[in-house]
């Protein structure tokens, strides 16, 4: 990607993956006309207030809470993301979070890795939850809240949903899924979901009064962004028993991780990979790059942002 813009740009470029604070990005951007970020760049306001020049924030990503869309807004910057691309990426590691929770995976491979597997089957080794012919609920119905329900059909799995509006019905209808309200999902649900994008109406959106009402025996999966779970609530539940466990990909103040989490051997704990799959990510790069190109070029981006810059 970065071969491909040098082409048409002078490109200054941040190859190493460390995060640059808003002052080094202002700096940095300095006489550019456009940039590329990821979720770990913090466009503040004084990143456009110093670069009046800037056309352009090209996000390599759904998610652009870490850009002030208000701020670019206001200095004519368009702000665009990568949707669509990495739905069924997102969706496939989501399942695979929710089916090693279940399944007690990470523990059971640091058990025989650690030389313990002294019986060959053990009648009531490593008892797991069963996924078909569970309840899932999906807190969030948008493209990857739908992938993930797709793929509960090959579990025979029940599928509610909580939204703020809810799916046409012949949508409904193709995923088998029932509009319920938080509440109902929450109790009825075997997994629960979350698949919200964050902002500040969704900040600690499940939280200590939300995890009260799941099943004893429930499991969390959050691979939408830190900060939409409660993550000091969540580890008072796992300490309590409130629910059988977590998956999660994503945490309040990454890469910082709630120290409580890593006494719990049935929390799976990822990265924040949900999209990282070579093939993914390439096309996420692509997506960015024609974004930011269709912005020079004096053309409407096809995934605008700030709509109300088209």
């Amino acid at each position: 990607m970065i071969a491909a813009l040098q082409e048409r740009f002078d490109v200054v470029t941040n190859v190493d993956d460390t995060p640059w604070s808003p002052d080094e990005i202002a700096a940095k951007l300095a006489g550019c006309e456009a940039a590329m970020s990821t979720v770990l760049c913090k466009f503040d306001a004084s990143v456009f207030e110093r670069n009046p020049q800037l056309k352009v924030v090209s996000n390599i990503a759904v998610g652009y809470n870490n850009i002030d869309v208000a701020a670019a807004t206001k200095h004519g910057v368009r702000v665009t993301n990568t949707p669509g691309v990495l739905d069924d990426t997102t969706a496939d590691l989501t399942w695979a979070l929710l089916m090693a929770t279940a399944r007690r995976i990470a523990e059971a491979d640091a058990w025989v890795r650690g030389g313990e597997w002294k019986i060959a089957f053990g009648m009531h080794s490593f008892l797991g939850t069963d996924i078909h012919h569970a309840t899932l609920g999906i807190i969030g119905m948008g493209r990857i809240g739908q992938a993930i329900a797709r793929r509960a059909s090959g579990f025979d799995m029940t599928v509610l949903y909580h939204n703020r509006s809810p799916l046409p019905a012949e949508d409904e209808k193709r995923l088998n899924a029932t509009r319920v309200e938080r509440d109902e999902l929450l109790a009825r649900s075997d997994f629960v979901v979350v698949m919200v994008p964050y902002s500040p109406a969704t900040h600690h959106l499940i939280g200590a009064a939300d995890i009260a009402k799941m099943k004893p025996g429930a499991i969390l999966v959050n691979t939408a962004r830190g900060g939409v779970v409660d993550d000091a609530a969540l580890v008072q539940a796992l300490r309590e028993g409130r629910i059988a466990g977590a998956g999660l990909d994503v945490f309040e103040g990454e890469p910082k991780l709630h120290a409580g989490y890593l006494d719990f051997k049935n929390v799976v704990l990822t990265p924040h990979i949900g999209s990282a799959t070579r093939s993914n990510r390439i096309k996420m790069c692509e997506t960015a790059v024609a974004n930011l190109t269709a912005v020079l070029d004096g053309k409407t981006p096809a995934n605008l942002v700030n709509k109300e810059l088209a």
